[in-house]
């Protein structure tokens, strides 16, 4: 273990009782804000109540989205290689009545796991425990130069100025107590985040949609006691314990998860072996590792923000997990607030910048939300009919009927690279404004969009390399034809006058020219489209004060009308 696994990694900043953004919590959420900043050149302290990351197995599915950005920092390998599994195990589903009975239905390639170049992306998902990513993050961060982790630190009480937050936190292995001041503060602390309560912050919604167990168990040989053949989940359709269950980990480490358990029942240690031989119908030794009751909600706080604090990932957004949407969504968050973030302490971003978190995330996150209890409503709970499991023609009808209504109704939750990729910061301050509306949204089927606010249209370059791969840290213009390029010296220019970080880009591509409808195209730091032409605005400096944050409500007719009109 190291040594800041151990609560033991240099003090520096902690000590100094200084740092420019102070981030509490140190799971997905915090990591992705840390190492962002640690990327832009901001120091950052990130500080857990806990001793270690990756206490509980939440998440397994790190999504499309979520490995481009791993990719950006350079570690989408280092996570391939710690898939428990490998990258080639298929991600499949499987519904069947148990896992030694009547199949149902089946989804290949849920999430887009499968390896190989697809067109729309330059990662493909992988499923993977939440700690295994966490653990790839933690060390990732620890490279970077002005990032700090420190566990076993608790935040105690948050005071603002106008200036700076101020910060007292707890060092729960000494008990000694430390003021740090810092220019910005980040909640990454979970659905019970203490920073929320900091600023008041309420979460709204439904709260209660279903109860359900994660349990963790091991089980040697029941990868091979059913005919089902590999997948990553297996739904159970049965009266006894209507669950699902798959495979988590080496060392035949398997996950059960029983849904919508009426209220009041509880399972115990000692009751659960028996009630997964009763969901399976396989009878094995079953070793409880752990288990917990978790509540599935739709719950969004009514603001992010209070001045110089925020919130991201779980302490501002909860749904239910179908869809594998929660800790993807909250690296996202990450990424947008670590980079607004950086521009502003960097000089070059406006005060619209931060503004802009919740403007453009808070859509996003009720999209999503929405898939996620679309996902919900249908469980194996609501799947089960008497008959189901009766041998025979009228039992091999019933199931027939069942895995057709499976079909239909979950493949949006198995098939969602519309909704993992197909977003839009559309109607932003910070893109800039065009005729016409982005693709409709569509939670299986992605059209690949330039307009502003869309995530840039990815590509396949003929030396192998991705289009993604030639982006900048910071803003990146795509010249995408053979025109006189006086208008890109005249963008560069008041891109240098503003300190903007600005490279400009010729991918040797065909097809990019048709791919982006546009001899211009000008992308964020995040690969979102800010602007697209085919000619620079003649106003230049609009364009970029508004991308910028420095012009919050209106653009100049330039910016307006010679985008794609």
């Amino acid at each position: 273990m190291s040594d800041a696994a151990s609560g033991k990694a240099s003090r520096g900043q902690f000590d100094a009782g200084r740092t420019r953004v102070l981030i509490i919590g140190a799971g997905p959420v915090g990591l992705a804000t840390a190492i962002e900043l640690g990327h832009r050149g901001i120091a950052c302290l990130l500080c857990e109540r806990n001793d270690r990351v990756g206490y509980a197995p939440r998440a397994k599915t790190t999504n499309v989205r979520t490995r481009e950005h791993l990719r950006r920092w350079g570690i989408a390998d280092r996570l391939a290689a710690a898939s428990p599994f490998g990258v080639t195990y298929p991600s499949n589903i499987v519904f069947a009545t148990r896992l030694s009975g009547y199949g149902l239905a089946r989804f290949e390639n849920a999430f887009s796991c499968a390896p190989g170049r697809n067109p729309l992306y330059s990662e493909h998902a992988q499923w993977i425990p939440q700690y295994a990513l966490e653990e790839v993050l933690r060390a990732h961060a620890q490279t970077l130069p002005g990032v700090e982790l420190r566990f076993n630190a608790e935040m105690e009480a948050v005071e603002q100025t106008d200036q700076r937050v101020k910060v007292q936190i707890r060092d729960l292995t000494t008990g000694a107590v430390k003021m740090i001041q810092s220019d910005y503060l980040v909640g990454a602390d979970g659905a019970r985040s203490g920073v929320r309560d900091t600023i008041d912050a309420r979460m709204e919604g439904v709260h209660g949609l279903s109860r359900n167990y994660n349990i963790v168990f091991r089980a040697p040989g029941l990868a091979e006691a059913h005919g089902h053949g590999p997948a990553i989940m297996y739904w159970q359709v049965n009266p006894d314990a209507p669950s699902v269950l798959g495979p988590m980990d080496r060392g035949d480490k398997w996950f059960f998860m029983p849904t919508n358990v009426p209220q009041g029942m509880t399972l115990t240690e000692a009751e659960i072996p028996a009630r997964i031989h009763q969901a399976t119908g396989i009878d094995l030794p079953y070793e409880v590792l752990s288990s917990d009751q978790w509540i599935a909600s739709r719950l969004i706080a009514d603001r992010y923000r209070d001045r110089r604090v925020f919130l991201a990932g779980d302490a501002c957004h909860l749904h239910p997990p179908f869809g594998g949407y929660g800790m993807n969504m909250g690296v996202a968050d990450g990424v947008d607030l670590g980079w607004k973030l950086a521009a502003v302490l960097q000089g070059w971003g406006g005060p619209a910048l931060l503004d802009s978190y919740e403007a453009e995330r808070r859509p996003v996150h009720n999209f999503v939300m929405d898939e996620a209890v679309a996902n919900h409503a249908l469980l194996g709970n609501q799947l089960w009919q008497d008959g189901l499991e009766d041998p025979g023609e009228a039992g091999d009808a019933m199931r027939q009927a069942t895995g057709a209504r499976i079909q239909a109704a979950k493949v949006r939750e198995f098939d969602n690279l519309g909704v993992v990729l197909g977003y839009s910061y559309h109607g932003s301050p910070l893109v800039a404004a065009e005729d016409g509306e982005p693709p409709p949204r569509h939670h299986g089927r992605l059209v690949p969009s330039a307009h502003p606010g869309c995530l840039a249209p990815h590509a396949w370059l003929d030396d192998g390399r991705s289009l993604y791969d030639l982006f900048a840290p910071g803003f990146t213009l795509l010249v995408l034809d053979e025109d006189p390029d006086d208008d890109v010296r005249d963008l560069v220019a008041a891109a240098e006058a503003r300190d903007i970080p600005l490279s400009v880009v010729r991918p040797d591509h065909p097809g990019l020219r048709e791919l982006y409808l546009a001899g211009r195209a000008l992308i964020r730091p995040d690969q979102h489209v800010a602007w697209r032409g085919d000619r620079c605005p003649a106003d230049t400096g609009a364009l970029m004060d508004r991308i910028t944050g420095h012009r919050p409500t209106a653009v100049s007719e330039a910016v307006a009308v010679e985008g794609i009109a």
